[in-house]
C-alpha cells in the first residue's frame, strides 16, 4: 500500500539523484504517517505509534545481534580443531578432548565443559592453520609417543622415499606438528600409484615427434609474465 501511494505521487516527477529521491520519499512518509488518517481506525499511524508501541518498547542492546553457530568438535593430535575447512589451536593439553565451537562470521570460540580455552579471528575455509604459540607444545612433549622425532624415524624405517616426503610435509609447516594430519597434499596420490603398481613401471619415453613447435605465434608462459 506504501508503495503504491508513493509511486502514484511521484510518477511524473523527475529526479537526478538518489539524494533528491529519498528527500521527496521522507517528505511524503511524513505526509503519509502524521497528515493521513487510517481509514478504519480514523488516527494516524504517528498517534498509535506513541500510544500503543512506544511504552512497550525496550532499550536495545548495548552490543548488537550476531548470528552464531555451535559445533562439537574434537581437537587433534596437532592442537587444533577443524571448523568449516580451517584448522584453529587450542592449548596443547586438549589434545584429543571433546570441545564445543561457537563460530560467527568474524570470531571462532572454543570452550572445553563450558570454559573457554581459545578464541581466533574467523579466517576462510583454506585448509590452513590459525596457530596460537603458546598453544602449541613446540618443545616437542610426548603425548601418547608421538612425537616429530617418532614420526621421522618411522618413516625413514619405511624407506628413504617415506622419509623425504616427511620431512617435506614436517618442513613447509610453521610448526612441524601441523603436519601430522596431512593427507589430501599425497596421501591419495601415493596410495593410487602403489595400488595399481605405477611405481614400478618405467618411466614413459617422450616421443621423437612430440618436440616442441617453435612459432611466433606460439608465445609461452614468459609472454604473460
Amino acid at each position: 500500500m506504501v508503495e503504491r501511494w508513493l509511486l502514484g505521487r511521484l510518477r511524473h516527477r523527475t529526479f537526478h539523484s538518489l539524494a533528491e529521491v529519498n528527500a521527496a520519499i521522507a517528505e511524503l512518509m511524513t505526509r503519509l504517517n502524521e497528515e493521513r488518517p487510517i481509514r478504519r481506525l480514523g488516527v494516524t499511524r504517528r498517534k498509535l505509534l506513541e500510544e500503543i508501541d512506544r511504552p512497550a518498547l525496550r532499550v536495545l542492546p548495548e552490543s548488537p545481534y550476531v548470528f552464531a553457530e555451535w559445533r562439537i568438535c574434537r581437537a587433534s593430535i596437532d592442537y587444533h580443531v577443524e571448523v568449516e575447512a580451517h584448522y584453529y589451536s587450542v592449548p596443547h593439553r586438549f589434545v584429543r578432548a571433546e570441545v564445543e565451537v561457537r563460530f560467527t562470521a568474524r570470531t571462532v570460540e572454543i570452550f572445553h565443559k563450558g570454559e573457554r580455552i581459545a578464541a581466533h579471528q574467523r579466517m576462510s575455509g583454506n585448509h590452513k592453520h590459525t596457530t596460537v604459540p603458546e598453544h602449541m607444545a613446540s618443545s616437542h612433549r610426548r603425548y601418547a609417543g608421538w612425537t616429530i622425532e617418532r614420526i621421522r624415524k618411522e618413516a625413514a624405517a619405511i624407506g628413504p622415499a617415506t622419509a623425504a616426503l616427511c620431512d617435506l610435509i614436517l618442513d613447509e609447516r610453521t610448526h612441524p606438528e601441523q603436519g601430522f594430519r596431512t593427507s589430501a597434499r599425497t596421501y591419495g596420490s601415493v596410495k593410487s600409484i602403489l595400488a595399481n603398481n605405477l611405481d614400478r613401471r618405467p618411466s614413459p619415453k617422450r616421443p621423437a615427434d612430440d618436440a616442441p613447435i617453435l612459432h611466433p605465434n606460439n608465445r609461452g608462459p614468459r609472454y604473460y609474465n
